[in-house]
């Protein structure tokens, strides 16, 4: 079964709710009206009503199974709660006129509607740069137990090969502490797409073939791994031949559970992640998707300025499909 059928197949039913705080872009109200009319999730769009009509009308999108919500023009009640409880969570930082001011903004309103249990996920990023989705999903929803920083992931599909590529979009720059929360959560994001983690952390060096610092990173970063899931399948340092071909791993790390087998790659820095991820993409004719935000508490996604309906759809399936591997 192809990776959206199944994913499709493990969110239809769940009542996951997802919000879109583009609700005017005709891009996410296509997908979102999708989704929608395929049951596949409950969907809310984020926006001026009237406008987001006028969006539908000329694409002849129904609307009768999308809720709506104008942060603009809002419920008194949730409004109130909203702001309460934002500045509950914000502990002072933040004060109530504040608050309100935040909330006026469509990616403060929606993270708020995930945080308070009113969504399962959101998905932004169609019309707003990166930082405008992270940066509320920080301030509000925050990192998971065992997470100080988030990351980005790719899912790399060809045909039936399926692996994850991180971090390829968030951190520019990771110690060895960060790589290895990475790792865990890069290994959770191979789960939500039914593979099966076999984490590489990766080097120019395989088992101290090189000596240098950035090598020294890259295997206490195995160590830290190791330690926040014994039961990772994860090794390293490991060259990318190593990880991935099993006639080089049987000559350069013989004893690895990992080297020859791995799924998983974990770049030890963004410039690497993103060059190998766009390397796999352009000259390998792998389908990259995402990037998949790891590491926030629930879930959140941020798209890509130029994708299209079918990118938004994606993505909010994959949401979907995170919501429901939380719930387990």
């Amino acid at each position: 079964m192809e990776l959206f059928e199944q994913l499709s197949e493990k969110i239809k039913g769940q009542g996951k709710r997802i919000v879109f705080p583009e609700g005017t872009d005709e891009r996410v109200l296509g997908a979102a009206v999708r989704l929608a009319d395929e049951a596949l999730v409950e969907v809310t769009v984020l926006g001026d009503k009237s406008t987001i009509e006028e969006v539908a009308a000329a694409k002849n999108y129904d609307l009768q199974t999308i809720k709506i919500l104008d942060p603009e023009d809002c419920d008194e009640n949730l409004m109130n709660l909203m702001i309460e409880e934002l500045v509950k969570r914000r502990n002072g930082k933040t004060d109530e006129v504040t608050a309100e001011k935040w909330l006026k903004d469509e990616n403060y309103f929606g993270t708020m509607l995930v945080y308070l249990d009113l969504a399962d996920g959101m998905v932004s990023g169609a019309t707003h740069p990166t930082g405008d989705t992270v940066r509320p999903a920080l301030q509000i929803v925050k990192t998971k137990p065992g997470s100080s920083r988030i990351s980005g992931a790719f899912v790399m599909q060809r045909g039936e090969e399926r692996y994850v590529f991180a971090d390829c979009a968030i951190n520019i720059d990771l110690d060895a502490q960060t790589m290895a929360e990475v790792a865990v959560q890069s290994a959770e994001t191979a789960q939500v797409f039914g593979i099966d983690p076999k984490v590489a952390m990766l080097s120019f060096s395989t088992k101290g073939s090189a000596k240098a610092p950035q090598v020294d990173k890259v295997a206490e970063a195995t160590e830290i791994a190791h330690k926040l899931a014994p039961d990772l399948a994860v090794d390293g340092e490991l060259q990318f031949d190593a990880a991935f071909v099993e006639s080089v791993a049987a000559s350069k790390a013989p004893d690895s559970d990992v080297a020859g087998q791995a799924n998983v790659f974990v770049f030890p820095d963004l410039q690497s992640g993103n060059i190998g991820y766009k390397i796999a993409q352009r000259l390998g004719g792998f389908e990259a998707i995402g990037p998949v935000l790891q590491g926030l508490a629930k879930p959140i996604s941020d798209l890509s300025r130029g994708c299209n309906e079918e990118d938004v759809y994606k993505v909010a399936i994959i949401t979907a499909a995170q919501a429901v591997d939380a719930d387990k």
